[in-house]
Formats: C-alpha cells, structure tokens, sequence
C-alpha cells in the first residue's frame, strides 16, 4: 500500500535506528550508558510537584483547560521576560501556552505555512525545526548554522535564489545540537536584515538558562523592532526539569501569536490546568531552581570534557546547553555520524545521537547528552578509552553493525 503523502515528505528517523539497538543491546543484558536522547534524568522541584499535588485535589481543576493557557501563567511568563531579557509582553495578546516548545513550533508551521513557502533553517538543527514545516507543505533552504560573520552572507544568498522568496528564518542560540550562543550584535544584524527583507523570525530559545560561562543568552527580541517580526518559543523541560509535564511557551508579535492561537484553539484544550498552576509557581520562583539544575550540568560538562580528553577523544566544552557537540574521532570519520554511533552501542557500551539526524551538515559529528551522572559519564569515558585502545591494536575487528547483516 502507498505511503501517505505526508509520510513520504519525512525521513527514515534516524534516532530510532539507534534506539532500536540500544534495546536490543539491553535485551541482552548490556549496561548501555545513555548520552543520545536529552530527557534530563533531574527530578523536577519538590517545590513544583508539592504545587501540582495540592492542586490536583481539586475536582474543579479536572476539567478541560485553556489552549492558550491560563491568565496566570501567560503574566507569570511575562514578567518571566521582563525581569530575565528586559521584554515587555503583553500576556493577553503576546504569550500563548504550548505543549513544549515543539509542539508550538509544528502549529506555528502549521498555522503560517502555504505550500511550496520558503523556509530559511540552519543545518544542523533540531528536526522539527524543518520538518515541521516540511509537513505543513513548505520548502526548506538550509543555512549554515554559525552565529558569526558567515551568517548575513548566508541569509543574502538564502533570499537571492529562493523562489518564492523565503517567509521566515529558523533561529536557535544556544543550539541544539550545537551548542553555539548567539549575541545581541548578531540579532541585531538580523533584525534589520529580516525587517529589510519581511522574513519572520521563530526564534528556539529552549536552553537560554543552562549556561556555563556567566553571560545569559539573550534573546532576540531584546533587539528594538524585532516585536514586529519575531515569535520565540520557550520551555520549561530542560530549565526547570519538566520534559515530561510539556509546557512550554510562544511569546512575541501579536498577529502571529494570534494565529498560533487560532490553530491551537482546534487541536488542544491545553495542559492539565494543575500543571499549568504548578508551572505558574515555578515562574513566579526566585530562580534558586534553575541555578541548582544549571549547576549540574555545569559539572557533568567538566567532567565529560575532562574524562573522555583523557581517554583520546577530545570533546569542545559547550558554553551552553546540554549537549555538547563532538567531532568523530579522525579514525572513524568515513563511517559517518550513524554507523560510528551504532559502534560505540556494541563495542563500548555507549549511546550517541548520530549528528546526521540534525541535518546532512551534522554528519562528521556526534551529540552527547548530560543526563547521565558525573560517575557514568567517568564510566563512559573508561568504556570508550578501551574501544580506541582495541581499535589502535586490531582496527580490522571493528566494524559497524551492519556489516554483521
């Protein structure tokens, strides 16, 4: 039977070629070590759980909720941005509640997205920043993913050969996957080119809290007149450890807020309304809980970056986020990112997200996760260390998976 056309548009998911294995690998006894998906392992705030319990009680909170969130916490994101980024939103007609942030970026693709539209999105990035548009009927011109000089040269050759002419920009500093950080000179620089050009700007400030060098990643609606293009997508899974409550936020220009919220309106009745209660308190906190979880991983990157340097494989530390973004070994690069991610499942006890599945530009690269404790990732580091010692001695008896098939 002939696949869905909508199902045709979307690639084999990489990463579940790689999950497969690790549960094979588990079936069979093996202690994989986890650094491929990023579900923080954190426990989310007593605090913020003692919230959702205490609510919860309350039959009148059982009942169908507001897609686009509650008053509350649509003014307690709001201030959120005042006191962090200095922005003042309006939370009745500038901040919508979402299912995470991909949840909102796949409806804000859906809600502004004609076929055959031109998307500007970095390669590599995290998939649904493309794909949710892909699915929505658009078309995706990739860039290259730098912060810096390259960027501006990049958009102008982007706009000069796109037909019809691009109708918005994916950003995503701190990135996932690769962890570079934008600043305020180069959303400057972008504004003006978008403004210029009426390009919207959806912005993925997912990891603006998990930072390592004492600088907070801005925001791009920091940048006057960015308001007049720019919609940018929170959440609190990796900041407050909440991936499994999805709530996130999109907060910015009113006519595409409001038509996000309009698209929202017939798909959801959004989060549990105690969920959204327990994310207002987590808000309104006085931020001791995003400093203990930047902490954390603040020392699982100094300790995975020292770890695995000693055992031969030598890790860029990520200024933010909570991945680092590793070249593969020179050794392995042929293989590509899938196939020396697949060796390291069977030979060294260890799982990575293949950089391929980010993009094709994310191939000679690897991601690595902090989300297993500073004594796995030693054990990881000690597991890979014997990998490349086995591989130095006897390089033809390790091969990839597949070549056993």
């Amino acid at each position: 039977m002939e696949e869905f056309h909508k199902i045709r548009r979307l690639p084999p998911y990489v990463f579940e070629q790689v999950n497969r294995l690790k549960a094979s690998a588990r079936s069979r006894g093996a202690d994989i070590i986890d650094l491929g998906m990023g579900n923080p392992d954190l426990p989310t705030p007593t605090a913020i759980v003692d919230k959702l319990c205490e609510v919860v009680r309350d039959p009148r909170t059982h009942r169908y909720s507001s897609s686009r969130g509650i008053p509350g916490l649509r003014r307690a994101q709001a201030n959120y941005y005042a006191r962090r980024f200095g922005v003042k939103l309006n939370p009745d007609t500038q901040v919508v509640a979402t299912l995470g942030s991909k949840e909102g970026f796949a409806n804000m693709a859906q809600a502004i997205t004609a076929p055959g539209d031109v998307v500007l999105c970095p390669d590599p990035t995290y998939p649904i920043h493309a794909f949710g548009f892909i699915m929505s009927g658009g078309v995706i011109r990739s860039l290259q993913a730098k912060p810096d000089d390259s960027f501006i040269p990049a958009l102008e050759r982007g706009v000069r050969h796109s037909i019809p002419k691009p109708l918005a920009l994916i950003l995503n500093y701190p990135s996932n996957p690769t962890a570079h950080v934008a600043t305020l000179d180069f959303y400057k620089d972008v504004v003006a080119f978008a403004k210029k050009n009426d390009i919207i700007i959806l912005s993925d400030l997912a990891y603006s809290e998990i930072y390592f060098d004492g600088n907070p990643p801005p925001s791009v609606l920091q940048v006057p007149g960015a308001m007049d293009v720019t919609v940018e997508f929170t959440s609190m899974s990796k900041t407050f450890s909440m991936p499994g409550w999805r709530m996130g936020f999109a907060v910015g220009n009113e006519r595409l807020i409001s038509a996000l919220t309009r698209v929202k309106s017939y798909l959801d009745y959004g989060a549990f309304t105690p969920i959204q209660v327990a994310a207002t308190s987590a808000l309104n906190g006085d931020g001791a809980d995003i400093a203990e979880v930047r902490e954390v991983y603040h020392k699982r990157r100094d300790v995975m970056v020292d770890a695995f340097g000693r055992a031969g494989w030598e890790i860029p530390a990520p200024a933010a986020t909570m991945f680092a973004w590793a070249p593969i070994p020179e050794q392995f690069k042929q293989l590509g990112s899938l196939e020396f991610s697949k060796l390291l499942i069977e030979h060294a006890d260890v799982a990575v997200a293949p950089g391929v599945g980010f993009g094709e530009h994310g191939d000679d690269y690897v991601r690595l996760a902090l989300v297993e404790n500073e004594h796995r990732i030693r054990q990881a580091a000690r597991n890979i260390k014997r990998f490349l010692a086995t591989t130095a001695k006897q390089p033809n008896n390790v091969v990839p998976l597949t070549a056993h098939r």
